[in-house]
């Protein structure tokens, strides 16, 4: 840490001179022009860029399948906005790993394709983006998601269970975007200021976010197993379905706690949603006891299909937890 006095110069205009160091090492010299940000008591500074776009270059010669699917989508979540993929030769089966990683992306598209290179590049417009809009969204997805996946389970219909895996991409999609936003607020301030969301709060939306990412996991899990079973029995179907009323309801009011915009609702309910977070574990223990008497196979599909629903639970008080340290007081 370093400290600089404040001046007083032409009488009226508080100065303070930068680091050396820091100015060499960002290219600041006599004339150059920086911005200022102010976030509370807080002032930042940073040079000024000619430009927001990123660009990065990534050697992808050894990358394949999985590897390079995982290494594209981490160039985009950390905000290169042009992606350029190189190898002496690329070949097919890296160019449809590519072509995978793509298509999981919200506004990226391959711009051009070459033998020996491809570049990406994300054409949404930075400014078209928003947080709330993005978790908002994935909190719609989700839940109907987690309430589809107990719908195909005790009326045995595999054609919503289908759906409901299908939609588990649109999920991951925009977590990806959430995640894109939340990490370029930490590096800029300027993403901060345009989004209007300070980024304490845009770390909270993050953390929410991949809590919905799980439920919509399990979502994908129950549909999986309501695939592979037969009827349930009516007793522990009605059970089933109370519990997910239950887990959703949680869900709502962690989430409404979250986007409250007074601190007094958020508060009351985020407690809400946690103390019910503790009622689900006896209603757990309920169904669990009327699972033993069933054909252990069904009873062990169904024992994994109650914890599903029982952590969808504790994915909402995650969230009421968030909700409620965003809304105390800061300092």
């Amino acid at each position: 840490m370093e400290t600089r006095k404040v001046q007083v110069t032409g009488g009226s205009t508080y100065t303070v001179s930068l680091p050396k160091s820091w100015a060499t090492e960002n290219g600041v010299s006599s004339g150059s022009t920086v911005e200022i940000y102010s976030e509370g008591d807080t002032l930042l500074v940073t040079p000024q860029r000619e430009t927001d776009h990123q660009e990065g270059t990534l050697e992808i010669a050894t990358l394949e399948d999985e590897q390079l699917i995982r290494a594209v989508l981490t160039m985009y979540v950390s905000g290169f906005d042009i992606i350029r993929l190189e190898a002496g030769r690329i070949t097919t089966d890296q160019r449809r790993a590519i072509r995978s990683a793509v298509q999981g992306l919200v506004g990226v598209e391959v711009v051009e394709e070459g033998s020996d290179s491809v570049v990406v590049q994300d054409l949404l417009d930075s400014a078209e983006l928003s947080i709330v809009n993005a978790v908002s969204r994935m909190r719609l997805i989700a839940t109907s998601m987690l309430a589809d996946a107990v719908t195909a389970l005790v009326e045995n219909d595999d054609d919503i269970a289908r759906d409901v895996i299908e939609r588990d991409d649109d999920v991951d999609r925009l977590f990806l975007v959430v995640s894109r936003i939340f990490r370029a607020t930490l590096r800029s301030p300027r993403a901060a200021e345009g989004l209007g969301v300070s980024r304490e709060d845009c770390f909270d939306f993050h953390s929410s976010a991949r809590q919905l990412e799980r439920v919509a996991d399990h979502a994908v899990k129950i549909s999986q197993l309501a695939r592979k079973l037969d009827d349930v029995p009516e007793d522990v179907a009605d059970a089933l379905l109370e519990l997910h009323a239950d887990a959703s309801t949680i869900l709502e009011q962690s989430m409404d706690a979250l986007f409250a915009e007074e601190s007094d609702e958020a508060t009351k309910l985020g407690h809400e949603a946690l103390a019910s977070v503790l009622e689900i574990d006896e209603h757990t223990r309920t169904i669990d006891d009327m699972l033993r008497n069933l054909d252990p196979v069904q009873a062990q599909s169904l024992g994994l299909i109650l914890d599903s629903l029982s952590r969808s639970a504790d994915y909402g008080g995650n969230v009421a937890e968030t909700a409620l340290q965003k809304a105390a007081p800061r300092p």
